[in-house]
């Protein structure tokens, strides 16, 4: 093979793509809902890739993989939180910039999941970033309690703990919207 093919880690390309294929929209997402930035989100994906290209990493099983990329990538998240750059920048609103309206063929109930779904996740958005942590995790990648501790570094109580607290935010936070709206 030449070495036009390999990258500079030694990975082949072909075998870097795919990497990337598979893995990038859960990082993704991960770093988004962690970040609430697209640019950001997109910076930490990348940075993930580089380190990945960068080590010398061999991993035991699919999982390990899966499970190394998702750490790097909380970590590449909890690196950007420190830096001074971070803290200091203005956050843009957050508002409803129409993407999600509803056109004449949608109808009233798909309306209502979209709502529902979005307060969700505006709600999931608000949890303190230890709770969005391990609800993200546990819900939108579907890892085990004791995936996510192996990945986050703490005892599954503490995952479960957290999950439950978290839980219990949410609901408070979401039925405290839908009373006051049946009011």
């Amino acid at each position: 093979m030449s070495d036009l093919a390999k990258e500079e880690g030694g990975q082949d390309r072909d075998a870097l793509r795919q990497t990337i294929e598979a893995y990038f929209s859960t990082l993704y997402k991960i770093a988004f809902l962690q970040l609430k930035s697209a640019e950001d989100a997109e910076d930490v994906v990348q940075e993930v890739f580089f380190r990945y290209m960068k080590s010398d990493v061999v991993f035991e099983s699919r999982e390990h993989e899966r499970a190394w990329f998702i750490k790097v990538t909380l970590n590449c998240c909890r690196k950007l939180w420190r830096s001074a750059w971070f803290r200091h920048r203005t956050a843009l609103p957050v508002g409803d910039d129409g993407e999600n309206a509803v056109s004449g063929e949608e109808t009233e109930e798909r309306y209502l999941k979209d709502e529902r779904n979005r307060e969700l996740l505006k709600a999931i958005w608000e949890l303190p970033d230890k709770y969005r942590e391990v609800i993200h995790l546990f819900y939108y990648e579907e890892l085990s309690v004791k995936e996510i501790a192996e990945i986050v570094g703490k005892q599954e109580s503490t995952i479960t703990s957290r999950l439950t607290r978290g839980r219990n935010i949410l609901k408070k936070k979401l039925q405290e919207e839908y009373d006051f709206e049946e009011i």
